[in-house]
């Protein structure tokens, strides 16, 4: 949003500085991007006098003046038609920049003679186009500032420019008006009030309006419009021109201009069409799809089903509220125009205009909210401005629709301000800043004025006097302390085990992956998705078109698409949420970990292998240990079908508790996902992990013992398809005081065992810790784990 401080100055009573206004600007929300000061830019320049002018000896189309400057009278080369004693010029001396030819003068020679300067024309100082001869002053005295004499005579070039970057809950702030009331309520000035006119109809108006049954409800709400007729278009007089072009806007003509400066003078889009050009009526409908309109910017545009359009009796003629047809457009021969404002419904306009790919100030100001109350008003202040400047007659206004009722009040609360903000305002200037506003109070109730859709609730209320009164007031407090003891840890457990898988994931040199919530359907069938509980109802692409059931999707596209850019080896991890369903409570957190490619680099001192099932279960349980998980543990071989179904391992706790998968992923899975592998894998789930029985900051007391251990080994002939660790916890059960670890040392299969038989060797750890062991107390264990063992697998100790 562009506007000059002068047009600033014809809502905003003030004498504040610009500095002042654009500081105010950003502390009130509406952020200043860029401010543009002529008059800073040009402050170098100086009037001088051509004393005389002679046609240089070795050019045609060259003079050689003499100019009064200043510091006397210097010779500068020039080449303008218009150069010639007498007149009063605008001075580059040597070392000015020059902005409209991007150079700083300095002294050369010109074919042969020296030139010790520039004299200007408009187009190199970009005050505008014209650039067919140097600057003529009708005045103006050697030596004085050019920006004091446009301060002057001509103020509307070193007026300065602001643009402010408008939040699209401030619609307000998209009119001039709207900034200055923000300006006045900061107390900057005093804001004026706007002349509302009232024009007296001459004759009835010929062209009938309507709106669709089917388009009223969240279409067009109201459609109105008046005819003009027997006015003179053409060119806009100087001050509108010179403020359209200030903000980056064309002159066009008249009637142009003047919806153009509704537009961001009042935050009210307005349209003309050439009633000459109209046939018929006009009808605001739904397009049935196919209907075809050349717009005002010469794009032919192809209609979809249900969008919201004008149309006469010949076809669609405007695109409501976001672009009118060139067929109906005004042109300087229109002497007949139908002016016409609408309050359209918002989420049409944003459909429509995003669907035509059309990004038009109607349509930026439409979709994000205009005063709907103005709209009345509105073609009464738009058709005076056309009548005073192009002349003409009125008709009788036309109305279809109603205009909506947008009135709604809210109770304010004073304490709020201090339990919500913290800022301790007195009462009565909570309600002068409301009321500065426009709210209008009636007790501690507060009318929010039409103007304003973002105030939808007291804590906005709260918001409008914080922001106001200058949140840069709100003071500093540290946060309040026990005044005795240690503060209460504030932390969950959840939180806690989170940064403690961060912190442990990222030390064992995975990198920390962020991906998307939502991925492909393909890719969530992968892993057990893909329902329709989780597909999402305006999914943003294609390929997010569902909520994630796992991390592993996410970290696999991720590998892929380094590996497309020669990056082979990886270690990539993600803790994150997954869902399950759509319902609240059908979600969850996991923490994935993904390992493709090899271990390290080439080394001439070490060896560097491709990653294995081990590498992944070595970090699943490091990073588990991190977490607060028990150190026992079991592993189980019946995991998820995205897994490979021999080269993985469910951790638990028992059967149902489980804290988390590893191994390698499936090879069709792979394939699917794109990724070259095979990759390793795992994936935890923080939730299950039990709390501790005991909460408290302190830890466990370390229990060391002096006793010696002892390790004895047993083999045993297994059936081949009885698993390790079913032997693994059958000895770890024979005595559970004195057996502190079992471990597999050896596997043998084929020999003399015969066909389906295996022999798995175990070492099992005898730690005491109240005598030393006999050797009677040995062989009793040793009994209990071979009975064990083989009651529970069948098996019989090798002999």
């Amino acid at each position: 949003m562009k506007f000059t401080l002068s047009w600033l100055k014809d809502h905003l009573d003030t004498q504040a500085s610009v500095d002042e206004i654009t500081y105010a600007l950003t502390d009130l929300g509406l952020e200043v991007e860029e401010v543009s000061n002529p008059a800073e830019r040009l402050a170098e320049f100086t009037i001088g006098k051509v004393v005389s002018a002679e046609k240089h000896p070795d050019a045609d189309k060259l003079k050689v003046c003499q100019v009064a400057t200043a510091e006397g009278e210097t010779q500068i080369i020039c080449g303008a038609p218009n150069a010639r004693e007498g007149i009063t010029v605008v001075i580059a001396k040597p070392g000015v920049y020059v902005p409209g030819i991007d150079t700083t003068i300095g002294v050369g020679k010109i074919r042969g003679i020296e030139s010790y300067g520039m004299m200007c024309s408009e187009r190199e100082m970009e005050l505008s186009e014209e650039h067919e001869g140097i600057i003529e002053l009708p005045s103006g005295e050697v030596g004085q500032s050019y920006t004091d004499w446009l301060a002057e005579n001509d103020p509307a070039k070193v007026d300065p420019v602001i643009e402010i970057a408008i939040t699209p809950n401030r619609p307000d702030a998209l009119g001039v008006h709207g900034i200055a009331r923000d300006l006045a309520a900061r107390g900057l000035g005093k804001l004026k009030t706007p002349d509302r006119h009232h024009v007296e109809s001459q004759f009835p108006c010929p062209i009938a309006i309507r709106i669709d049954d089917d388009t009223r409800k969240d279409g067009c709400e109201v459609f109105a419009g008046r005819l003009i007729r027997n006015i003179e278009n053409g060119p806009s007089p100087q001050w509108l021109q010179d403020r359209l072009r200030a903000i980056g806007l064309r002159p066009i003509s008249k009637l142009v201009d003047i919806t153009n400066f509704f537009t961001y003078d009042r935050n009210r889009p307005l349209h003309v069409f050439d009633a000459d050009k109209v046939k018929g009526n006009l009808r605001v409908h739904r397009t049935r799809g196919g209907e075809l309109l050349t717009g005002l910017d010469d794009k032919e545009y192809t209609f979809a089903a249900g969008q919201v359009v004008i149309s006469d009796d010949q076809g669609v003629e405007s695109i409501g509220g976001i672009m009118g047809g060139l067929a109906t457009g005004c042109t300087l021969e229109t002497t007949n125009v139908f002016l016409e404002a609408a309050v359209w419904d918002h989420i049409q306009i944003a459909m429509t205009g995003r669907a035509l790919k059309i990004n038009s100030d109607a349509r930026y100001r439409n979709e994000r909210g205009i005063d709907p109350a103005y709209n009345m008003q509105a073609l009464e202040d738009a058709a005076r401005m056309i009548l005073d400047l192009c002349g003409g007659e009125a008709s009788s206004i036309v109305m279809a629709g109603e205009v909506p009722n947008v009135a709604r009040a809210y109770e304010l609360d004073p304490k709020r301000l201090q339990s919500l903000v913290g800022m301790e305002i007195p009462e009565s200037e909570q309600r002068q800043i409301l009321t500065s506003l426009g709210f209008r109070l009636e007790g501690n109730t507060a009318q929010v004025p039409s103007w304003r859709p973002d105030v939808l609730g007291t804590a906005d209320l709260v918001e409008e006097v914080a922001r106001v009164a200058s949140l840069t007031k709100l003071p500093a407090k540290p946060l309040p302390r026990p005044s005795e003891g240690v503060p209460r840890p504030i932390l969950s457990p959840m939180q806690k085990r989170e940064a403690a898988a961060r912190r442990g994931t990222a030390a064992l040199g995975y990198n920390e992956c962020v991906t998307y919530s939502f991925i492909d359907e393909a890719s969530a069938r992968l892993f057990g998705g893909g329902e329709d509980a989780t597909r999402l109802a305006n999914p943003i692409s294609s390929e997010m078109s569902h909520m994630r059931p796992d991390l592993l999707p996410g970290l696999l596209q991720a590998a892929a698409r380094n590996q497309a850019r020669g990056f082979m080896d990886m270690a990539l991890f993600e803790l994150g949420h997954v869902f399950s369903g759509g319902e609240p409570g059908e979600q969850g957190t996991q923490v994935a970990g993904l390992l493709v490619g090899r271990t390290g680099p080439k080394d001439v001192h070490g060896a560097s292998r491709a990653v294995n099932v081990f590498d992944a279960k070595a970090d699943a349980e490091a990073i588990l240990a991190a977490m607060g998980a028990p150190a026992k543990a079991q592993i189980r071989r019946d995991g998820p079908g995205w897994w490979h179904p021999g080269r993985h391992g469910v951790i638990c706790l028992g059967p149902k508790k489980v804290l988390g998968i590893f191994g390698e992923l499936h090879p069709r899975v792979l394939q699917a996902m794109d990724v070259k592998g095979p990759a390793m894998a795992f994936t935890l789930f923080p939730e299950d992990i039990p709390l501790p029985r005991k909460s408290g900051a302190t830890r466990q007391a370390l229990e060391l013992n002096d006793l010696q251990a002892v390790e004895r080994d047993f083999a045993f002939v297994l059936d081949a398809d009885v698993a390790a660790l079913d032997v693994v916890n059958a000895a770890g059960g024979a005595d559970k005081a004195l057996i502190s670890e079992v471990r597999v040392f050896d596997e043998f299969i084929g020999g003399s065992l015969g066909e389906g038989k295996k022999s798995l060797a175990i070492t099992v750890r005898l730690q005491p810790s109240e005598k030393t062991l006999t050797e009677k107390d040995i062989e009793a264990v040793s009994s209990k784990v071979v009975a064990k063992v083989e009651k529970a697998t069948g098996g019989v100790l090798r002999g």
